[in-house]
């Protein structure tokens, strides 16, 4: 198996960051594992339109990884619309299949979206 194909078999957190010989702190991964995981996978998206080259491409898969973990060592902290893009995507409605096909979506304050064709959920 080449290191590209064991790259590409990866998983967890600890397995990329074991793979790319990064030292890190167990106890922010548990903590954090899926916003790292997160904008890794963002970054790396934009470096594979880019680069075609495999060696390079784990270079830069590596360096992509370690900025991410170092932004979060150093306390980067997303806010939960930037993991959940929820100003930008809204979210399906029970009537539609995906939100962009939704045609009853309409902002109802500063950038938040609803689906006017659901019901109202109430909680009493």
């Amino acid at each position: 198996m080449s290191r590209y194909e064991e790259f590409k078999s990866l998983s967890d957190t600890e397995d990329y960051l074991d793979f790319f010989d990064i030292e890190y702190n167990e106890r922010l991964v548990y903590v954090k594992r899926f916003h790292i995981m997160k904008k890794y996978g963002e970054m790396i998206a934009k470096g594979e339109e880019k680069l075609e080259d495999k060696e390079k491409l784990l270079e830069f898969y590596k360096f992509a990884l370690l900025s991410v973990y170092k932004n979060f060592e150093n306390g980067y902290s997303p806010s939960a619309a930037d993991i959940w893009n929820t100003w930008d995507n809204p979210s399906a409605c029970s009537t539609c299949s995906t939100s962009s096909s939704c045609n009853d979506i309409e902002e109802v304050s500063n950038g938040t979206h609803s689906c006017t064709s659901q019901s109202s959920i109430s909680f009493n």
